[in-house]
């Protein structure tokens, strides 16, 4: 099988590629399809790729370029570490490869005569047990989550992609879809949705992600008696849909990232109701979310408690 190199990896079709990561156009307009940005959480589409050219641009991170150029944003990895997950040296690789003007197929995942919208390119989920795999753990403490607090909330999940079973870290959302990560996949299983934790409370901790979500619970291992809802979205397209639901409570803490769609969602919800939302990013202002805050090293013990504004 014939190796990626820079230029066979840019003939890659872009359309199906982000298919294949389990993103689907909201628009298309002739050649342009429109996505909600796989680069970070928004409401509006403006994440376009012209099939013709190739070519992608993000409207919100005034960035764009080729397939390559969207693999080492997309992964956050050099070009050489891109390669090599298309090259099948990790999880990540485990998509279909359709090379634009080109019938062949890269990738050995890839079965002869399938359709592109056959359901091998779905993620299907296999098993859900205890976390217990090494490369895991190995995952969540290089992102400073502890293996118990990680148990507390997530599973070890199985899942077929292209016909090949994998594994990654699973955290579940109230229509039983799983958010999926590992050191090299990011994806979920449908019905994607949000998680809500309800004891019963007034309060209510909003996060976008799980990751955060547990960082949280890293921070607060000592509390007693804390009392509060969690409202983890998943995507921050469920915020506005999630705002009957955060009304319902008195209080409502936002821990939303701090890049474009994080701040727009909470300077909307602080001007809806300043007394009842409170943005509590500011503990993070120089990082994108509470989890890099956390892994990058504020001085924040294992288990510390943090204190909330009142």
């Amino acid at each position: 099988m014939e190796k990626f190199n820079c230029k066979i990896a840019n003939q890659i079709d872009l359309v199906n590629y982000l298919k294949t990561l389990g993103h689907e156009p909201s628009k298309i307009k002739n050649q342009d399809y429109w996505y909600l940005s796989p680069l970070r959480n928004e409401n509006t589409p403006s994440f376009k790729v012209n099939q013709k050219l190739n070519l992608w641009y993000d409207h919100g991170l005034g960035k764009g370029g080729n397939v390559v150029d969207f693999g080492i944003e997309y992964f956050r990895c050099t070009v050489s570490e891109f390669l090599q997950l298309l090259n099948g040296k990790s999880i990540s690789s485990g998509i279909s490869l359709s090379l634009k003007n080109d019938n062949r197929q890269y990738s050995s995942l890839r079965i002869a005569n399938e359709k592109k919208d056959n359901p091998l390119d779905k993620i299907v989920i296999v098993d859900v047990r205890t976390l217990e795999n090494k490369l895991l753990i190995a995952y969540l403490n290089n992102r400073s989550i502890s293996q118990e607090i990680a148990r507390q909330h997530c599973k070890e999940v199985d899942f077929c992609l292209n016909n090949r079973k994998y594994i990654a870290i699973g955290f579940q959302n109230i229509s039983g879809g799983y958010e999926l990560r590992s050191e090299n996949f990011k994806g979920s299983s449908s019905p994607k949705d949000i998680t809500f934790i309800d004891a019963q409370a007034k309060s209510v901790v909003v996060f976008e992600g799980f990751f955060d979500y547990l960082s949280y619970k890293m921070m607060n291992q000592k509390s007693v008696n804390q009392q509060t809802n969690f409202l983890i979205l998943n995507s921050l397209s469920f915020f506005k849909k999630s705002m009957q639901l955060m009304e319902k409570h008195e209080r409502v803490d936002l821990y939303l990232d701090r890049d474009t769609g994080g701040v727009k969602c909470t300077n909307e919800a602080l001007q809806r109701d300043s007394t009842k939302y409170i943005n509590q990013s500011f503990l993070y202002e120089q990082k994108k979310d509470l989890n890099e805050w956390l892994n990058q090293g504020k001085q924040v013990k294992q288990g510390h408690n943090f204190r909330r504004s009142i």
